[in-house]
């Protein structure tokens, strides 16, 4: 199964300093059908205005991944965490046990990002936050693991069942990969693309279940992210 989240169909916020668009029921958006899809909860499209952003507030036990996808976001915890996650890389927290945390954007632009929340496999965890650089130097047309539940994956790991994973596709190449058909995929690319032959464009969400292989054709330079999860 392959289903397509128009972009134009998300819900929508704007709060001036935040415009938000929610794939799935989120604060003051609620669609009983797009209430998470497995384990992943949140995806939140955000456009964040320059020199704002979250104040601190706190969170338990969810995993909170960060993709920036322009600008950057400066993070900020109780743990005594700070760290600038630019465009192209990604950061972790997992909640765990109980943590308050702030998200800033402290430059002289616009950042935008997506913000995926997935649902714990163990809770109570002790809590805990770390970033990666997105591997600039991978070839084109491959996933690479960016934060993952298996700590062989060596990426940055995560307390549940999911990989989170990233790719550049050129235009009019493919790539290939190969699911556990009882997983749940949720892709977004930056560019028109099709998945098995079904179209997608821009920051749609594509909702993937029951598939043995998943093509991806990119009809131009797209950047892709792709949650693998239970």
């Amino acid at each position: 199964m392959i289903d397509i989240r128009p972009f134009a169909t998300l819900g929508h916020a704007n709060h001036g300093w935040l415009e938000a668009r929610h794939h799935f029921s989120f604060a003051n958006y609620h669609d009983p059908q797009r209430m998470g899809w497995g384990a992943i909860r949140v995806w939140n499209d955000d456009r964040i205005a320059t020199q704002s952003g979250f104040p601190p507030h706190p969170h338990r036990d969810m995993k909170i991944i960060t993709y920036v996808r322009s600008g950057a976001i400066t993070h900020e915890d109780s743990l005594g965490n700070k760290g600038r996650t630019a465009a192209g890389d990604v950061q972790v927290m997992s909640a765990g046990t109980g943590v308050t945390h702030s998200e800033y954007n402290l430059e002289g632009e616009e950042t935008t990002l997506f913000q995926i929340w997935i649902e714990t496999a163990r809770r109570s965890a002790p809590p805990s936050w770390g970033m990666m650089p997105f591997p600039k130097d991978a070839p084109e047309g491959t996933f690479q693991t960016l934060a993952s539940g298996d700590a062989a994956d060596g990426a940055l790991t995560i307390n549940a069942d999911a990989r989170i994973l990233g790719a550049t596709l050129a235009a009019g190449t493919s790539l290939v990969y190969r699911p556990d058909p009882a997983r749940h995929l949720y892709l977004v690319p930056a560019a028109e693309v099709r998945i098995n032959g079904v179209a997608a464009g821009p920051r749609d969400g594509v909702a993937i279940t029951g598939e043995e292989v998943v093509r991806i054709e990119s009809m131009a330079d797209a950047e892709l992210v792709l949650v693998d999860a239970a």
